[in-house]
C-alpha cells in the first residue's frame, strides 16, 4: 500500500489507496504543496533553502452587493436599525507563508498567515502553526491557530469552497482557534478521525474567541473515492463541547454575503456550556456533486433557560468543463480547483454552476432572533488557478418581529489566490 499523511509516502505490500484506487500512484501536489515530500518540482512561489523550503503566498477577495427589498423586509430592517445599501467592500487581504524542514528525520511543516478584515477594519493572525508527521498515527498533528476541525465546508480554506460564503448556521462555530488538533486517515477502513483542543489564552480579546475552551471531534467514512471515475461518496459527522466566554454568548449570522449585516441575531444571553453536532454527507459523479449539511446548537445555564438552534443547507455544483474541485484524504476536505487552459491561454478556465439552498433559526423559548432562509444560484468561473469570478443571485426570506420579509441580493466577488 502506498499511502500519504501530509509529509511523506510510506509504501507497504498492499495496493489500496486512500482514495480507493488500486496499484500505486503518487499523490499530486495539487492538493498542497507542504505536504509533498519532494524538492526537484517547486512552484515560482516556492524557494528551497539548505535547510527548509518557503512558499509565499497572497490573497484577496473583493464583492460589490446590491439590494432588491419589499415594503415588510424594510419595516424589519427599521426594527432591527440597520440600513442596506449597494456597495463594494474588500472581504480581506492575506499574506501567507508556508515550507517544510529539510534536515528533521520527522516531518515538519510549518506556516503563517497575516490577514487584513474589510469588515472590521483589523489586521490580525491567521493560520499559524506547525504541522508534525506522525506516521504511527497514520497522520498529523497541528499546533498553533487553526480551523477546529468542525464541518468539512468550515474546515476548507476560505478561497476554495464553491458558495459565496459558508452556510449561516456555522457561524456559531469559531473560524479559527489556537490549540492542537490530530487528523488522521485510516486506508484500510478508509474512514478518518480529526480531534482537538483549544483555548483562549493567546486570543482573548480577538473577534472569533467566543469560548474560553472547546473540544471538537469530526469523525467519517469513504466508502467510496475513486478520483479516476470521479465518484465520491464522503459521510462523517462533528462534535464540539465548550466554555463560553464569561458564561454568556451571543448568536448572530450574516445572510452569506459578507457586506451584509447579520440579520438574525439572539442578543446575549447566559449559558455556561454548549454542545454543537453536525452531520455531513457528500456524494459525486462524474461532474455533479450534492452535499448537504445539518448543525444543531445546544447551549444550557445553570441560572436560566437552556436554548436550541437548528440550521442546516443543501448544495448542487455542477461543473460544465473538465475538471473538479479535488478531494484530499489529508484533512478529508475538497481543496481548489485546477484549471486545464487559462483564459490568457486561449481557454475558458473551469466554470461551476451552484444551487444553495440554507436556512437557520434563532428562535427559541424567550429568544426570538429570527429566521433566515436563503436559495443562491451562482456561476464560478476561473480564469486562471490564481483568478475566480462570481456571479451570484441570492432570493431571501426572512421571519422576525411577527413578520416575514424578502429581500433580493445581487452580487459578484473578484478573488486573487496565490498559495
Amino acid at each position: 500500500m502506498l499511502y500519504m499523511v501530509p509529509s511523506v509516502l510510506y509504501a507497504q505490500k498492499d495496493t489500496l489507496l486512500p482514495n480507493g484506487t488500486d496499484g500505486l500512484v503518487f499523490t499530486p501536489r495539487a492538493a498542497d504543496t507542504v505536504f509533498v515530500n519532494k524538492t526537484n518540482d517547486l512552484e515560482a512561489n516556492e524557494f528551497e533553502g539548505k535547510y527548509a523550503t518557503f512558499r509565499i503566498g497572497m490573497g484577496y477577495i473583493g464583492d460589490f452587493t446590491g439590494y432588491a427589498q419589499d415594503n415588510t423586509f424594510k419595516q424589519q430592517m427599521d426594527s432591527a436599525k440597520l440600513d442596506l445599501n449597494a456597495h463594494y467592500q474588500t472581504r480581506d487581504f492575506r499574506i501567507l507563508g508556508s515550507g517544510r524542514l529539510l534536515t528533521t528525520k520527522r516531518y515538519i511543516a510549518y506556516k503563517f498567515a497575516y490577514m487584513y478584515d474589510g469588515d472590521k477594519k483589523v489586521w490580525m493572525i491567521r493560520e499559524t502553526g506547525l504541522t508534525i508527521g506522525v506516521p504511527e498515527l497514520k497522520g498529523n498533528i497541528f499546533v498553533g491557530r487553526t480551523k477546529e476541525g468542525f464541518s468539512l465546508i468550515k474546515v476548507m480554506n476560505g478561497h476554495s469552497p464553491w458558495g459565496y460564503e459558508r452556510q449561516m448556521a456555522l457561524d456559531a462555530i469559531p473560524i479559527l482557534a489556537d490549540g492542537i488538533k490530530y487528523m488522521g486517515y485510516y486506508p484500510k477502513s478508509r474512514t478518518f478521525l480529526n480531534l482537538g483542543y483549544f483555548n483562549d489564552v493567546l486570543s482573548k480579546g480577538q473577534a472569533f474567541s467566543t469560548f474560553s475552551s472547546q473540544w471538537v471531534a469530526r469523525a467519517g467514512w469513504l466508502p467510496i473515492n475513486n478520483p479516476i471515475k470521479n465518484t465520491l461518496l464522503h459521510i462523517a459527522g462533528s462534535f464540539q463541547y465548550s466554555k463560553p466566554l464569561n458564561d454568556k454568548f451571543t448568536l448572530k449570522s450574516r445572510p452569506e454575503s459578507n457586506p451584509t449585516p447579520q440579520l438574525i441575531n439572539t442578543g446575549e444571553f447566559a449559558t455556561d456550556k454548549s454542545f454543537q453536532y453536525s452531520g455531513e454527507i457528500y456524494y459525486r459523479t462524474g461532474s455533479l456533486t450534492i452535499g448537504s449539511e445539518v448543525i444543531s446548537h445546544h447551549f444550557y445555564s445553570k441560572s436560566t433557560t437552556d436554548h436550541h438552534f437548528n440550521g442546516g443547507n443543501v448544495a448542487i455544483t455542477y461543473f460544465f468543463t473538465k475538471n473538479v474541485r479535488p478531494y484530499n484524504t489529508t484533512g478529508n476536505i475538497f481543496g481548489f480547483v485546477p484549471v486545464e487552459k487559462s483564459v490568457f491561454k486561449g481557454g475558458w478556465g473551469e466554470i461551476e454552476g451552484v444551487i444553495h439552498v440554507s436556512t437557520f433559526n434563532l428562535n427559541d423559548k424567550d429568544i426570538q432572533g429570527g429566521q433566515f432562509t436563503r436559495i443562491t444560484p451562482m456561476i464560478n468561473w476561473y480564469l486562471t488557478k490564481a483568478l475566480r469570478w462570481e456571479l451570484i443571485y441570492g432570493y431571501g426570506i426572512l421571519n422576525r418581529y411577527g413578520k416575514t420579509g424578502h429581500i433580493q441580493f445581487y452580487e459578484t466577488r473578484f478573488q486573487i489566490t496565490l498559495m
